[in-house]
């Protein structure tokens, strides 16, 4: 019995420790991003971030050498004058050198804490002379990112979690994946060495776009509008999540920042603006059912499979579209109304930001697809006279 005992325990350490060098080896540091089992801040890849580093280790070493001063007396005090060696309890003169020494010392330490960290806080807060402004509006559970000033001005998207990562998230195992939940279907594109400025907003709750290794984090508020910046001093791609409770879906909310030079960005907004040429709508076209259907297919694979699946049947709370009594009804308003301004108490998200053409073609795809072959359509126009 205890030689087999003996095997088994033998077999389960050797087990034990293949699977953690098999998921050690799957699993790597994400540069720009988290890494495995990381302790400290992440790699700065801006100044104010490198000065917000800077000023943790001072306020720790601060704070350690306090502790041990302080704790080092007590105990000190404690062993040397205890009862059992014979002292005895008396009541010590309180000349007036100690009052001002516990009065004057911890206040020079405060002052000596908040120069420098009134310095990097104010240096956090000044947005001006910024080179692009971009305004980033949280919603569940998405980003918005309209780029209002500077070379690339016009430009907008929604940016979301890429539909792979969600599929691995619900199969409930998902493999070992270096940037697990951050990957996008389109990142947020800015040039080196340029201040940015990011201004944040809601259209629903409160969110939080931050980046850590810009040093950045910034609360999104419904109806408020705030600003930060950072400036990267390298290329490459950076990561972040909402960092506010904001719904069931809060993990699925990152936030993808790919730096570029100069003359990459320049051909990017090239090519953005060109496509979005190519892809604006006319809201009094009128289309034709097939030609919507293709585009609705498009839509929905973008922002609606992640939630109601390819197939239409939802998934736990969320509502099957196939056969859905709201979907198939005559009377579009009803769908359309859902559709701009969300159900079930934030379950379903309003998708106002969506254009009435994708608006129509999405609702014209769910009505034309899986069992429901109603034949409906709804055109951009149906949409143009719901917003008003």
């Amino acid at each position: 019995m205890r030689k087999r005992l003996t095997t088994l325990r033998a077999a389960s350490t050797a087990l034990g420790a293949g699977v953690w060098v098999t998921a050690g080896a799957q699993v790597n540091d994400l540069p720009g991003g988290p890494a495995v089992n990381q302790l400290n801040f992440a790699p700065a890849a801006t100044r104010i971030a490198e000065e917000q580093h800077w000023l943790h280790w001072f306020m720790m070493g601060i704070c350690a050498v306090i502790f041990v001063v302080v704790f080092g007396v007590m105990f000190y005090s404690i062993l040397k004058h205890r009862k059992s060696v014979g002292h005895k309890s008396q009541e010590l003169a309180e000349p007036i050198w100690v009052e001002l020494g516990w009065t004057i010392v911890p206040l020079l330490i405060v002052i000596g804490m908040a120069l420098p960290a009134t310095k990097v806080l104010v240096a956090q807060k000044d947005t001006t002379n910024s080179d692009l402004t971009i305004k980033a509006t949280g919603m569940q559970w998405k980003w918005g990112y309209d780029y209002i000033k500077g070379e690339g001005e016009g430009i907008g998207f929604l940016s979301t979690l890429d539909n792979s990562h969600r599929e691995m998230s619900n199969s409930g195992n998902p493999p070992p994946t270096d940037n697990y939940l951050l990957k996008v279907d389109n990142p947020l594109v800015v040039p080196v060495g340029k201040k940015i400025r990011i201004i944040t907003t809601a259209n629903d709750v409160i969110h939080a776009w931050m980046v850590p290794a810009f040093g950045v984090k910034q609360d999104a508020i419904p109806g408020f509008v705030r600003d930060t910046w950072f400036r990267a001093e390298k290329t490459g791609d950076f990561y972040g999540q909402c960092a506010e409770l904001c719904g069931k879906e809060h993990a699925y909310m990152p936030i993808h920042v790919k730096v570029v030079s100069a003359e990459e960005y320049t051909a990017w907004v090239g090519e953005q603006q060109k496509a979005m040429a190519a892809a604006a709508d006319d809201p009094s076209k009128v289309w034709a059912l097939t030609d919507m259907v293709k585009r609705g297919e498009s839509v929905y694979a973008a922002n609606c499979v992640a939630c109601h699946q390819a197939n239409g049947k939802g998934a736990g709370p969320i509502k099957p579209l196939d056969g859905s009594a709201l979907v198939t009804d005559a009377n579009n308003g009803l769908m359309i109304n859902v559709m701009l301004n969300g159900a079930a108490g934030g379950a379903m998200p309003a998708w106002k930001q969506l254009s009435d053409t994708e608006l129509a073609a999405v609702m014209t795809y769910a009505k034309n697809t899986w069992s429901n072959k109603t034949e409906q359509i709804v055109q951009p126009a149906d949409v143009v006279a719901a917003r008003k």
